[in-house]
């Protein structure tokens, strides 16, 4: 167990040495592929980031269920997955022990989580759903069809993390907007990712709104088959990107209402993400050919400044200082 996690546990009052092991698992899963948020989780006071660490670490989990083909696990048998994982989380949200496995020490770290900020269980419900559709559902028609798939797949993410982040208005309040940052995050990795999801067979982008650029599935494949561009793909992008730009300029209106604490950590995750939308403009939309992904110096730009603001806070609030620990700077240079 590394020093910053030992630093965090110790501060969220984690001291049972099997719960510490889960919490830990967890948080080296979001160091290793969450790289992005990982960086924007530095950014919390420390008690609160095992319980970040363990809600990303259960979907990172259900994601690779469904989408590591390299197993060569066909749709019954990752259905089959999700069902069993289904059920061991039941298990251990009502107290249980969950099977043996990799994914035990995930499931350990997010009931206590759930149990700790009073978390909705049918939120998870409503993510293997949407993680479900993914085995069955290639392509979405209209917004309002995507809509229905990115409730599940992004926007209870935002509002499992709400309770965890805590606000200074009634809940109630503030959830349209937290679940608008999922769906403003999981939209750009939509546009990001559309030509590894189409190797995947899915195309995220509602067909309609590509077809009004006279662009459909067999272009999008072409493209994707010889790293090229074309101009209708570059407009129908445009559109898209101009229309994830609108919903982060909605969800921004909820930062002011988290608890201050969690501000700087979302206003950053909002900035770095939005940055994948600045390098898809950069490149003139060419994203069917590499991934694209916001350089280290930018990151560096947007997150090093938002560090010294919140070490700043704690050295003139000394008495919070006992929570809190150095920040870690060392994913910092690791790609988006």
């Amino acid at each position: 167990m590394s020093r910053m996690s030992a630093a965090e546990l110790d501060a969220a009052g984690i001291t049972e040495p099997r719960l510490r092991a889960a919490y830990a698992r967890c948080r080296r899963l979001n160091a290793h592929h969450g790289r992005t948020f990982f960086l924007a989780t530095r950014l919390l006071p420390p008690a609160r980031r095992p319980s970040v660490h363990a809600l990303y670490g259960f979907a990172r989990w259900a994601d690779e269920i469904v989408d590591d083909l390299a197993d060569g696990r066909g749709v019954a048998e990752r259905a089959a997955a999700l069902d069993h994982l289904a059920a061991d989380l039941a298990v251990t949200l009502a107290g249980g022990r969950p099977g043996r496995g990799r994914r035990a020490p995930v499931l350990v770290a997010l009931a206590d989580t759930v149990r700790r900020h009073g978390i909705d269980p049918a939120l998870f419900d409503d993510f293997l759903r949407s993680m479900r559709m993914d085995l069955t559902t290639t392509e979405y028609r209209t917004w309002d069809e995507l809509a229905g798939y990115v409730r599940g797949s992004a926007d209870v993410i935002g509002l499992q993390l709400l309770p965890v982040f805590g606000t200074v208005v009634p809940r109630a309040e503030a959830e349209p907007y937290a679940a608008a940052v999922g769906t403003a995050f999981q939209l750009t990795n939509f546009l990001r990712d559309v030509g590894e999801d189409l190797d995947r067979g899915r195309l995220y982008l509602p067909t309609e709104e590509l077809a009004a650029f006279g662009v459909d599935r067999e272009l999008l494949t072409w493209c994707r088959a010889g790293g090229r561009t074309d101009p209708r793909v570059r407009r129908a992008l445009a559109y898209l990107v101009a229309y994830t730009r609108s919903v982060y300029r909605g969800a921004e209106a909820g930062v002011a209402m988290l608890a201050p604490a969690a501000r700087p950590c979302v206003r950053t995750a909002l900035t770095l993400y939005r940055g994948i939308l600045d390098e898809i403009v950069a490149a003139d939309y060419a994203v069917l050919g590499r991934r694209m992904v916001v350089p280290t110096s930018r990151r560096l730009r947007v997150a090093l400044p938002a560090f010294g603001q919140v070490l700043l806070t704690r050295v003139v609030r000394p008495a919070d200082r006992a929570h809190d620990a150095e920040p870690d700077l060392t994913s910092c240079g690791k790609p988006a």
